[in-house]
């Protein structure tokens, strides 16, 4: 996986992010979703790589080899606003100020925050299977509660942690075939470490409290994002059928919106990297 690309871990002060990046050209990061790795774009990564871009791929704080802080009751240790301040962090590490932004499932979480937080930062922004929380959070249904009930559950304290690391290999569901083994073997790894299993709940604990208020503080305040944003959803998942034309819903967030379906299952990136890569590319350049 990622031949040519160099990986480095970077000292955050209360946190510290494990990172992959190689390329030479515009700068483009890559935030992976649950309950995946930076190992996930190991198929997209050099797609945009050979396009001229430089690529970074940070395991998100506290998944993978990054680390957070310690717990804590509140959860904001783990919020969006913690998680995009690492990564502005990062890429400031890597000598990079601006660049353009792509998060998937909860990645594309930190991506609003980063992208609200520091719009000078971010030339563009890509949404993958990705809503704002709060728009999920306002439409809760039985159809949603019956399909998403891991969000509900994730957020009780203590009961996941015991359930998942049970057993974790019959949680989580992956096939290496379809991952590829050596994106496979490093998920496993990750999920079967109570730390990494933790700090993966803390951030769905945080999305239903500390991040939901600062999604709602945004919206009371009219603020919305001030880039070019590309929303791309999977049409084997089930977004457009929760919903209907995501786009929709993210106008609300943003001026300038644009995207479309693509012919995937959740896992876009491992399950569908050309036609991803394709996308993007076109978006990030030059107009």
């Amino acid at each position: 996986m990622f031949e040519g690309f160099a990986s480095t871990r970077v000292e955050l002060g209360e946190a510290s992010a494990f990172v992959r990046y190689g390329g030479e050209g515009p700068p483009v990061v890559l935030l992976h979703g649950h309950p995946r790795t930076s190992a996930t774009w190991h198929r997209v990564a050099p797609l945009l790589v050979r396009a001229g871009h430089t690529v970074v791929c940070p395991d998100l704080r506290g998944y993978g080899r990054s680390r957070g802080p310690r717990f804590t009751a509140d959860h904001a240790g783990y919020s969006k606003r913690a998680v995009a301040g690492d990564v502005v962090a990062v890429m400031r590490h890597l000598g990079h100020r601006r660049f353009a932004l792509v998060g998937h499932d909860r990645g594309g979480s930190v991506a609003l925050r980063l992208a609200l937080d520091h719009p000078g930062a971010v030339s563009r922004v890509a949404f993958a299977d990705a809503l704002p929380l709060t728009e999920h959070l306002t439409r809760v249904d039985v159809d949603f509660a019956t399909r998403w009930w891991h969000w509900f559950f994730f957020a009780q304290p203590d009961i996941p942690e015991r359930v998942i690391t049970a057993d974790p290999d019959s949680w989580y569901h992956g096939d290496p075939a379809l991952m590829g083994a050596e994106n496979h073997a490093e998920w496993r790894q990750a999920t079967r470490d109570p730390d990494v299993v933790r700090a993966m709940l803390e951030d769905y604990r945080a999305g239903l409290t500390v991040d939901r208020r600062h999604e709602e503080a945004d919206r009371a305040a009219g603020t919305r994002l001030t880039c070019p944003t590309l929303v791309l959803w999977s049409l084997r998942d089930d977004l457009e059928d929760l919903y209907g034309d995501p786009r929709a819903i993210w106008r609300e967030w943003s001026d300038d919106v644009c995207g479309h379906g693509i012919d995937s299952g959740h896992h876009v990136a491992e399950e569908a990297p050309e036609a991803l890569a394709e996308t993007l590319i076109e978006f990030f350049r030059p107009t």
